[in-house]
């Protein structure tokens, strides 16, 4: 094993060396370039916030914070590197090493009665809760532009199918109002999520809290959080956000899942209903008849991982200790920020998609007139007009179908003789046949026919977008709030004077 050249500065007493190159390579490195990329500006803001602290306490005087605050904003990706020889290739450490190395007069206090446990903890809260939160700007998009799609789409007809045939009339603008509905159910418990993880660990300490009085409510209202983690055992051995975002992501993409079926279906030959442009499609290399919709695949696809990312990081944290470790603060949290790529990823596309989406009435309407949809309605009324026994009912309906279909009949306007030969053989008189026939198999009359809150009703319908709008309003804004309280993190390196003040 090469370890790093004899007589290299160490971070601590209790060993002689500083990390392997294999372990710098192969873990350190990487997980420092994470950093770099995705945490330092998080990290930078842990550090400031704590020097208001040491300032407030009588650690550090006025000019060592600013100091301080003013080397530490001049720290960027370039600025550090992962050496294992002087900083144990950590992201804490680095930032320790080199403001150090600038500061003109050394400060003794600096990082005393300091763990990088907390420290790290918060970098990584504050950058999954921004993660989130733009998330959830791309599923408000996504909800948004469903919901336009189902304002304009709710006349046209379409067949609805259960168990996969074709079952009842309803419209686009009725199925997408569902999909609205799903995702602002899911918009609200992503709130829930942001808002009961959104407590700061900062001044935690290892574990058991730090011997210093600090002011962990200030410091998390410095960094844009709505209060600090109760219990500091909790504060450093939970990543409880980490673990909720990759469930809500997971269960997300199962749901909507389920959508992009329908719409692979409805845009195959054999349906037709839908379309997109030529440049949201594909060809076949080899078959040149072929106009393919791939991204719809790609969304599904990707929505798929989502799932798997949320099994990864519940067997990484399982069986684990209740405290700080590696494994649960960096190992199961590994794929959080591809998740949430992934997720806003196939957000995106699933917006493009339904921008661009067209429905093709014709095929959608031929289809209605083709199938028996108004069966159901058929029984309904031969039980409240002519009094014949719900199932009994069913069972006259499905024998008339099957008998207008070998005999090639269409639904509309069907035969009313062979409905009453139907009934009277089962000893039932059917009053005016062609009257409950020409209703039942209206396809123009089925969706008005409906009159229960929440039914593909015109007026049921139009309530319901008209609900759907209102709570679409509501959620951006509190989305909006939660962004504008995280800007005060982003912002903090930037104004540390007039925090200061505060």
């Amino acid at each position: 094993m090469q370890l790093v050249p004899e007589g290299s500065a160490l971070m601590s007493g209790r060993l002689s060396s500083g990390p392997s190159r294999q372990v710098h390579e192969e873990i350190l490195r990487p997980q420092f370039i994470f950093d770099m990329t995705h945490l330092l500006p998080h990290y930078l803001a842990v550090e400031v916030a704590l020097l208001f602290e040491y300032e407030r306490m009588g650690v550090v005087t006025g000019d060592q914070r600013r100091d301080i605050t003013d080397i530490l904003g001049r720290i960027d990706e370039s600025t550090l590197s992962a050496d294992p020889a002087t900083n144990m290739s950590d992201t804490s450490m680095a930032i320790e090493q080199w403001v150090h190395r600038q500061l003109t007069e050394p400060v003794p206090t600096w990082h005393v009665d300091r763990s990088r446990n907390d420290s790290q903890a918060t970098a990584h809260a504050l950058a999954a809760r921004e993660w989130f939160g733009g998330a959830a700007e791309d599923l408000l998009g996504l909800g948004e532009a469903v919901h336009r799609l189902a304002n304009a789409t709710t006349d046209m007809l379409m067949p609805g199918y259960t168990h996969l045939q074709a079952a009842q009339v309803i419209t686009p603008g009725f199925y997408l109002a569902a999909l609205s509905q799903q995702i602002l159910h899911n918009l609200r418990r992503w709130l829930a999520t942001y808002d009961s993880n959104d407590l700061s660990p900062l001044g935690a300490g290892s574990m058991a809290g730090q011997q210093l009085p600090w002011d962990r409510h200030r410091m998390a209202h410095l960094l844009g959080f709505a209060g600090p983690v109760p219990h500091a055992l909790t504060a450093v051995a939970s990543r409880s956000l980490a673990l909720e975002m990759m469930a809500e992501f997971s269960i997300l993409g199962a749901e909507l899942s389920r959508f992009v079926t329908d719409l692979m279906t409805w845009g195959s030959n054999e349906y037709a209903f839908i379309d997109l442009p030529d440049e949201l499609s594909g060809i076949s290399a080899a078959m040149p008849q072929k106009k393919n919709f791939p991204i719809l695949e790609r969304i599904r696809g990707k929505l798929a991982h989502l799932g798997a990312f949320g099994v990864d990081i519940v067997l990484a944290q399982r069986s684990t200790p209740y405290s700080n470790m590696v494994e649960v603060s960096k190992e199961a949290t590994a794929n959080l920020h591809v998740s949430v790529s992934t997720t806003r990823t196939a957000l995106r596309l699933f917006s493009t998609v339904i921008d661009n989406l067209r429905f093709r009435s014709d095929r959608m309407r031929e289809a209605c007139r083709r199938e028996y949809l108004g069966a159901f309605t058929l029984a309904n009324d031969l039980t409240l007009n002519d009094g014949i026994p719900w199932r009994d009912a069913q069972i006259v309906v499905g024998q008339y179908i099957a008998a207008a279909v070998s005999a090639d009949l269409p639904p509309h306007p069907g035969d009313p003789g062979l409905l009453a030969e139907v009934a009277g053989r089962h000893g039932y008189q059917v009053s005016d046949a062609a009257r409950v026939l020409a209703n039942a198999f209206d396809i123009e009359n089925a969706i008005r026919d409906k009159r229960s809150t929440g039914s593909v009703n015109p007026q049921a319908l139009a309530d319901l977008l008209a609900s759907q709008a209102d709570d679409f309003r509501l959620l951006r804004q509190q989305w909006d709030d939660r962004r504008e309280r995280r800007g005060s993190a982003r912002a903090l390196l930037g104004c540390q004077r007039r925090i200061g003040e505060e």
